[in-house]
């Protein structure tokens, strides 16, 4: 089987995903640029394996899309099985289906996740044109499910598959024996018996700001992580202006050391404003962290099924807590709550544990080829 994706970039783990989904079939990728402009060299370390990868040349109209109107000889009718579309509102997306839907060459829309909102403007309406000419569209979450919908989707049209960035080999299959866990704390220079860690790039979205703001009432054993690269000006005044000593800001690092550091921890915490998804999350449950979250992270909302809240109590807790968005009293009680109960976090951590085995590359490539092989047998039942 022939499958095409057209997508921005060649992220980390969407060319890990295509190098595992290039093992069931003949896959190429057309990438819109090489990298973000937003990201660090780490992202230009990528490698296409088993796949055909192409770097479109084009002008770059954002950090991570262009306009590449090369893309157009690349869509040739027959030339493809499936052709998969995970981009929305480029120039070259709008290309891309314009050419498509002129050749009657049927296409898929992919996305990692978005939180529905008013479906006005240029923007939603550019949307709404991609989405509901889309044949299916392939959706990470329910959260995902009402954006689709909002932007011209048919409910019938939907098609669940699992979004991650993990590998199997990723994920922790049991809970690490407590001496072990103390060796690695020991290997990362982590002094504190309960340490909490948070990883994301320190802009105002991903709520940084929000997790110093509670340390300053963690107790004198709790040590808090924080992986992004150097802290700006303010949360610096905000460790000041509270003398909080526990604060351990760290640089971005390679995936397999952050995975390492994280089995280190005892928590993770992920205070964002808005995550469309939130792949920390699924790297917090692979190396067995409770993790709590806001209910602005598709990735928890989805991952976390029988979660915990401030309101119905620690006992309905599954792989961890959501509290709700800038609410500082929740966000406190969480972490104390998780901190003060080691039987909770290790209850917590074997649930995501065991969550996290169906949301690998592995499975995720295997549910599309399983997929794309329904999708191909219907196009061909519906020919003959």
């Amino acid at each position: 089987m022939k499958v095409l994706y057209i997508t921005n970039i060649p992220s980390p783990y969407k060319v890990d995903y295509y190098n595992e989904l290039g093992k069931y079939c003949e896959l190429t990728a057309l990438f819109e640029a090489e990298t973000s402009t937003e990201r660090s060299e780490e992202w230009k370390k990528y490698r296409f394996e088993t796949f055909k990868g192409i770097i479109l040349k084009g002008k770059r109209v954002s950090v991570d899309t262009a306009f590449c109107p090369e893309i157009v000889k690349y869509l040739q009718k027959g030339r493809y099985d499936i052709v998969v579309l995970t981009v929305l509102a480029s120039p070259t997306a709008l290309l891309a289906v314009h050419t498509l839907r002129r050749r009657k060459i049927p296409y898929y829309y992919e996305g990692d996740g978005g939180f529905a909102g008013e479906a006005s403007g240029i923007k939603a309406t550019l949307k709404r044109y991609l989405i509901s000419t889309a044949g299916k569209c392939f959706s990470s979450s329910n959260e995902f499910d009402r954006y689709c919908i909002t932007y011209g989707a048919k409910p019938e049209n939907l098609i669940r598959y699992p979004f991650t960035s993990v590998k199997k080999a990723d994920c922790l299959t049991e809970r690490l024996p407590d001496a072990e866990k103390q060796r690695r704390k020991q290997e990362f220079g982590i002094t504190e018996s309960c340490a909490v860690i948070s990883v994301g790039q320190f802009i105002p979205r991903k709520g940084m700001d929000l997790l110093l703001e509670c340390c300053k009432d963690l107790p004198e054993h709790v040590g808090v992580y924080i992986v992004g690269g150097t802290p700006p000006a303010e949360y610096l005044e905000i460790c000041e202006k509270y003398r909080l000593q526990k604060v351990h800001f760290l640089d971005f690092m390679p995936k397999d050391r952050l995975m390492r550091l994280m089995t280190a921890m005892d928590l993770f915490a992920l205070f964002t404003r808005e995550d469309i998804w939130g792949l920390v999350i699924n790297e917090a449950m692979a190396a067995g962290l409770p993790v709590i979250s806001t209910d602005r992270c598709i990735a928890a909302l989805e991952l976390i099924p029988g979660r915990g809240t401030c309101e119905n109590g620690k006992e309905d807790a599954d792989a961890g807590m959501i509290v709700e968005n800038e609410n500082l009293g929740q966000m406190k009680e969480a972490l104390l709550t998780l901190i003060q109960s080691p039987e909770l976090r290790e209850k917590l951590s074997e649930n995501a544990i065991h969550r996290i085995q169906s949301y690998t590359i592995e499975t995720m490539a295997a549910e599309h080829d399983r997929i794309f092989q329904k999708l191909s047998a219907e196009r061909r039942e519906l020919r003959n």
